[in-house]
């Protein structure tokens, strides 16, 4: 990942680039900014410049050494730490370092959600354990092979769990000589608010629309019109945009199931609604929190319609079809108690609780919610 090949995000890229200009390198930086913005890909452009050798004005010369080993992420001072799915063979983010070389190669602005599919481990819990912390200190206490600074990228370290989290601080606290650390986070909120403390915080804002227009017509060859449309769905979000692109398969199976559902809760019609959990307990887990936040955007949409913003509403074609009459049962009565139980939902299988018992208990209170009558 060059600084060039990072979409907008130009100030965060000057103040990088200036940084190491300067000699003016904090051992420990917190990048955060929402999903899909590129805090990861900014943290792997800026290690990569860190570590050339013959750096040009503003980018990494691609020809050293050093940048050749970045190209398949194998240079000896380059170390990573990320989530897993913990099992009897995997315990550390090292046991599955190619699959993870191949996820990033394949795409910087790289989700949970896609990392895991990697895995294969989609019904899994996503961790950074206590063995990792153990890991670190093990890469850490090595000599550097090449470069002047052993550089580590902790990615998503909010799902460390606390005795990570606290000995990741002692190292923070402590840091080796010539030691960086770049924590990539999506919710900084979540992380130990002494972490926070003990780093340089890199604000990563969502993309601004004309450069994510501009990528996607570029990138994808897409007319200014599609480009447009899609920057205004993913708001700011890279990732959100590369999956609007390639989700017609997934947006068929989110408003399908979704309609099976309602429909089988409206009037609760036992056997539909026992196919409609079974088919949604049978895909991962990544995929049951996003049809969750699916369901959540599409009660969004039928509120907006009906206290009368429909210019808000972001759909066209089938989908909003469905929710022009879907709408009807959405409204300032029901609404928030429907979204507070899908929140409720997703929380819970985030917690690895049982898809079928959570879909199925949101059944039954949906067939309550979605007959309440509307307040006139």
């Amino acid at each position: 990942m060059f600084f060039r090949n990072i979409i907008g995000q130009h100030a965060v890229k000057e103040r990088l680039l200036q940084s190491v200009k300067d000699g003016r390198i904090s051992h420990a930086q917190l990048f955060f900014g929402p999903g899909g913005s590129g805090s990861l890909a900014l943290a792997m452009a800026y290690a990569r410049y860190i570590h050339c050798t013959k750096k040009i004005e503003n980018e990494s010369c691609e020809e050293c050494p050093s940048c050749v080993k970045y190209n398949k992420l194998v240079h000896p001072d380059l170390h990573f730490v990320y989530p897993i799915a913990l099992s009897k063979d995997v315990r550390t983010s090292t046991a599955v370092i190619s699959e993870w070389r191949e996820a990033l190669l394949e795409n910087p602005y790289l989700t949970l959600e896609s990392w895991f599919g990697k895995l294969e481990a989609e019904n899994k819990q996503a961790v950074i354990a206590t063995e990792e912390s153990g890991e670190i200190l093990r890469k850490l206490s090595l000599t550097t092979f090449e470069a002047e600074y052993k550089i580590m990228i902790i990615w998503l370290p909010e799902k460390m769990n606390l005795a990570a989290a606290n000995k990741l601080l002692k190292i923070l606290e402590e840091p080796p000589d010539k030691t960086l650390f770049l924590l990539v986070t999506e919710n900084e909120g979540e992380l130990l608010r002494t972490i926070v403390s003990r780093t340089q915080l890199v604000k990563v804002n969502k993309i601004a629309d004309a450069d994510l227009t501009a990528a996607l017509i570029e990138r994808h060859q897409l007319s200014e019109t599609d480009a447009q449309k899609i920057t205004y769905q993913s708001d700011g979000n890279y990732a959100a945009a590369l999956q609007l692109i390639n989700r017609s398969e997934l947006a068929a199976f989110n408003l399908a199931i979704f309609q099976k559902w309602m429909r089988a809760c409206l009037k609760f019609d036992a056997g539909k609604v026992i196919s409609a959990v079974d088919e949604l307990a049978s895909v991962g887990r990544e995929r049951q929190k996003q049809f969750i936040s699916y369901a959540l955007d599409v009660v969004r949409d039928c509120l907006l319609m009906h206290f009368g913003e429909k210019g808000m509403v972001r759909l066209s074609g089938e989908e909003l079809a469905f929710v022009q009459k879907f709408s009807p049962f959405v409204h300032g009565a029901n609404g928030e108690r429907f979204m507070e139980e899908l929140n409720k939902a997703y929380t819970h299988i985030e917690r690895n609780g049982s898809p079928k018992i959570i879909f199925m208990d949101m059944s039954f209170r949906l067939n309550e919610m979605l007959n309440v009558p509307k307040v006139v």
